[in-house]
C-alpha cells in the first residue's frame, strides 16, 4: 500500500473465522459475553460502513443496534453458507436501507464533503490527511452503490461474491459497479492515490 492511503486495519479485532463462528454458536446458547465480544469486533467496521452508506451520523447508531439485535435474537438464522462477516454486513445493509426509506430521506448528502473527519489526525499525518480528503472527495462523487462497492472491497476486505450477497445483487453487477467506480476515480485522483486503485 502506498504511503498516505492505508486499508482499514482491524488490528486486534482480527479474528479467525472459526473463532467468530464459535462466538456465534455461544450466542445461540444465549451467552451474553460471547455476544459482547462479537459486538466489539464488528462495531468499528460497521460504524464506518454504515456512515459511508447513509452519510447520516444520527442513523448509524440506530442501524448498528438494529443489526446487532438481529444477531442476538436470531443467531440461528446464520446457515454457514457464507462468511459470518458477510451475513452481518448483509443485515446491516438491509437495515440501513429500511431506516433511510422509513425517514424518506434522499440517499446522498450534499454537505458530506464540507464535514471534517470525526478523527483529527496529528500534525505528522498531515500528508496522509490530505490524501484521505482527496480520496473521500472523489468517493463522494460516486453514486451510493458504486461507493459502497469500493468501501466493501478496499476498506472492509470483502470479495465480489461476498459483496453480491451483502447487496443482494449478481456478482457481475458488483464487477460492473467496481469497473465504473475505478474509471471515475481514476479521472479524479492523482499521484499515489491513482496507484491505490
Amino acid at each position: 500500500m502506498r504511503q498516505g492511503v492505508q486499508r482499514h486495519d482491524l488490528g486486534s479485532a482480527c479474528m479467525p473465522r472459526e473463532s467468530e463462528v464459535a462466538l456465534l454458536e455461544r450466542v445461540v446458547e444465549r451467552d451474553l459475553r460471547a455476544f459482547e465480544t462479537l459486538y466489539r469486533l464488528y462495531h468499528p467496521r460497521l460504524v464506518r460502513f454504515l456512515f459511508n452508506m447513509t452519510r447520516r451520523p444520527a442513523l448509524v447508531d440506530e442501524v448498528l443496534n438494529d443489526t446487532m439485535l438481529v444477531v442476538w435474537s436470531r443467531p440461528d438464522s446464520f446457515n454457514g453458507t457464507s462468511k459470518l462477516s458477510s451475513w452481518i454486513f448483509g443485515i446491516a445493509y438491509r437495515k440501513a436501507l429500511q431506516a433511510m426509506r422509513r425517514q424518506d430521506l434522499p440517499i446522498e448528502d450534499a454537505r458530506a464533503e464540507q464535514r471534517e473527519s470525526a478523527e483529527p489526525g496529528p500534525e505528522q499525518r498531515a500528508g496522509e490527511d490530505r490524501s484521505r480528503r482527496s480520496l473521500m472527495a472523489a468517493l463522494n462523487e460516486l453514486s451510493a452503490d458504486h461507493r459502497l462497492v469500493v468501501e466493501l472491497t478496499y476498506f472492509q476486505d470483502f470479495g465480489y461474491r461476498e459483496i453480491a450477497e451483502i447487496m443482494d445483487c449478481p456478482v457481475d453487477t458488483v464487477k460492473s459497479r467496481m469497473f465504473y467506480a475505478r474509471r471515475h476515480l481514476g479521472r479524479l485522483l492523482t499521484g499515489d492515490l491513482v496507484d491505490w486503485l
